[in-house]
């Protein structure tokens, strides 16, 4: 019997982790409890009830002999205790926790061995973030040692589209993505390798694909016209809104002796300029105006101090700008005290449209606003704490924070919801969330919403009643990761396409591995892999992925099926059964056929020669199914006809 998984608590973010894993035709037992033995979210699962910290509990789930354990309690002291329990009990078993505790997660791994501690809001933010800026996400991950980010979506062919007709491999080669899978509205659905790049697209048809979002973007607004995209307004507009808020935002008494000031020293200029036979020019006079006013000195001219009229200008000109000064530092102090200025300023940051509000500091919503800065978009965050401990640091990090409740349409207007590119709801309220969503859909019918939530039911009756597509829930957006985690440090993401469940695996070559010396390619139609990348140490990625040879040291990153995956972790041979048998070919490729034979089958010159005259040849057995479309596509490029015999239908070329 296959050694089956444990899952440790059956609640929101445990039965989403329980559908992967019996979507991925995995055992599993689970512990929990307060569920009971019919409960539906079992399916037929076996269920140990009782308190996953005790030994005889986990004894009884079957711990010494499992796979793997996932623990998924909402208490972080509940699991922290079972995976110390779960390590006494069997010290090589692979223990993946959730964590809510930020400081734990990484050391909580360095102090225990084979424990892996998760955290949601790190989990959820890359995938939510790309949601935001392109409306889509099956699924996200980043590739060790880069920045970039690399996102699964699926796109729809609209009836009026310029891709119908287009084979599938043109429409997407020319932007870089990669096909993982064609659902056509008329046939069976393809994955992975099985998916004809010749293929010719018609209305209705869906492409499942994989690449980096500012490649993906192209092919995602076909037919999506009216979202609105704008990046940055002119400079022009932008200063006078600047202008404009910030003297609205400014107090009447503040404005009423700034003018007051102002109208004094231009009168005084004024006096000095054209009332003294004209003895001071314009910028002498200022300067002199200005002088008197803040310092109380005189004109420092013998032939005017002596004048009774200069006197009492001078002496009306020092009152007035010994209580001008006075009173203007009072009130401008105040006014800063109150901290007015700094949300003038906060609001002169807000851009003019193309960005993302997020709305609410909680956890995932401050790991929302790194990532997307981190993926440089414009980011605006509203929150009603001003306390709240992420506040400083989101404006550190150079996001502009509106004080308010974003469930006051006002406060909308204010970060400028209207020529929003998405508002994302992340507060720890499901009908905040929600109420924040449907008023932004007031100010801008045509802007991304995307509420998070708690309940992944609620989620769905959202989406499908309310028509909110994007509306999402955190254990959705984690579950994944968690499974992933169950499979070592190698599996980047796990997502769900048509009830099947796919992997994204970064794979390492060591030494001696069985994989080495092989083509990309073999491998792939071997095990079931769409290869995404070949990542080397020293040496630049391969200009034809299939072709590459894999060695030492390198990284091959591609999709694969959950059920194929073990299979691929563990080496497990393919049968080797297939052969390659060529029926004819051009003269030009004579000579490079005959050095290929005697590479394959250690014949000489003459043998080889001799052996080419008598066709159909039979030019390599023994193969695997990927050797065999390996060689047979060596053998395409020079045009040689030929075709792979054994096991499964024969291909011909």
């Amino acid at each position: 019997m296959e050694r089956p998984i444990v899952l440790c608590g059956l609640g929101r973010m445990g039965a989403r982790v329980l559908e992967y894993l019996r979507a991925g035709g995995l055992p599993v037992v689970v512990i929990d409890t307060l569920a009971r033995p019919d409960d539906p979210r079992l399916g037929g699962t076996k269920l140990v009830v009782g308190d996953c910290r005790r030994r005889e509990v986990l004894e009884a789930a079957g711990v010494a002999e499992a796979r793997g354990v996932l623990i998924l309690t909402n208490d972080d002291f509940l699991n922290v205790s079972t995976a110390l329990m779960v390590r006494a009990l069997c010290p090589e078993v692979r223990v993946v926790l959730r964590m809510f505790n930020q400081n734990l997660l990484g050391r909580l791994g360095k102090a225990v061995q084979n424990v892996f501690a998760l955290s949601t809001s790190m989990l959820t933010a890359p995938l939510l973030a790309m949601m935001a800026v392109t409306g889509q996400g099956l699924g996200a991950f980043r590739l060790e040692g880069s920045e970039e980010m690399r996102q699964i979506v699926e796109m729809t062919v609209g009836p009026s589209s310029e891709a119908i007709g287009k084979p599938v491999g043109r429409l997407v080669g020319a932007q870089g993505a990669l096909v993982v899978a064609h659902l056509p509205a008329a046939g069976p659905e393809l994955f992975l390798l099985e998916v004809d790049v010749e293929a010719p697209l018609a209305a209705g048809d869906r492409l499942v694909l994989c690449g980096e979002p500012r490649t993906l973007g192209p092919l995602l607004r076909e037919g999506r016209e009216g979202e609105i995209d704008l990046r940055w307004a002119g400079w022009s507009r932008r200063m006078a809104r600047v202008v404009g808020r910030a003297l609205a935002d400014v107090d009447r008494a503040t404005l009423a002796c700034t003018a007051v000031l102002i109208f004094v020293l231009v009168a005084s200029t004024l006096v000095l300029r054209f009332g003294l036979e004209e003895k001071f020019h314009t910028a002498s006079a200022f300067l002199r105006s200005v002088t008197i006013l803040a310092s109380g000195a005189g004109l420092g001219d013998p032939d005017y101090v002596t004048s009774p009229s200069i006197q009492v200008f001078v002496s009306v000109l020092r009152i007035l700008g010994a209580v001008l000064v006075a009173a203007f530092t009072a009130i401008v102090t105040n006014y800063l005290l109150r901290a007015r200025l700094g949300g003038a300023f906060e609001m002169r940051r807000v851009p003019d449209g193309g960005h993302v509000i997020v709305c609410g500091l909680s956890t995932i919503g401050f790991r929302l606003v790194e990532e997307l800065l981190r993926s440089h978009e414009l980011v605006v965050v509203v929150e009603r704490d001003p306390a709240n401990r992420f506040v400083t640091t989101a404006r550190r990090l150079g996001a502009p924070v509106v004080i308010g409740d974003a469930g006051v349409q006002e406060v909308l207007r204010q970060a400028r919801a209207d020529s929003a590119r998405a508002v994302v709801a992340a507060t720890n309220n499901d009908m905040t969330n929600l109420e924040v969503v449907l008023l932004a859909r007031e100010l801008q019918p045509q802007v991304r919403v995307v509420p998070l939530l708690t309940d992944p039911q609620f989620a769905q009756m959202l989406h499908d009643a309310a028509n909110v597509r994007l509306a999402v829930s955190v254990p959705a957006l984690a579950a994944p990761a968690f499974v992933a985690g169950l499979f070592g440090d190698r599996v980047a993401s796990v997502f769900v396409l048509r009830e099947r469940v796919f992997a994204v695996i970064d794979l390492v070559l060591n030494k001696d591995d069985p994989f080495a010396g092989h083509a990309v390619r073999a491998v792939a139609v071997d095990y079931r892999l769409q290869p995404l990348a070949l990542l080397r140490a020293e040496a630049p990625p391969p200009a034809y992925l299939l072709a590459a040879r894999l060695g030492e040291g390198d990284r091959l990153v591609g999709i694969i099926a959950l059920s194929d995956l073990d299979r691929l972790l563990r080496r497990q041979p393919s049968s080797a059964e297939h052969g390659v048998e060529v029926s004819a070919f051009p003269l030009p490729a004579r000579d490079w056929l005959v050095g290929l034979m005697r590479t394959l089958t250690g014949m000489g010159p003459e043998e080889a020669e001799k052996a080419l005259q008598q066709l159909p040849l039979r030019l390599a057995e023994g193969l695997t199914r990927g050797q065999a479309e390996d060689l047979l596509a060596q053998l395409m490029r020079e045009r040689v006809e030929a075709r792979v015999y054994g096991g499964e239908p024969a291909t011909s070329c």
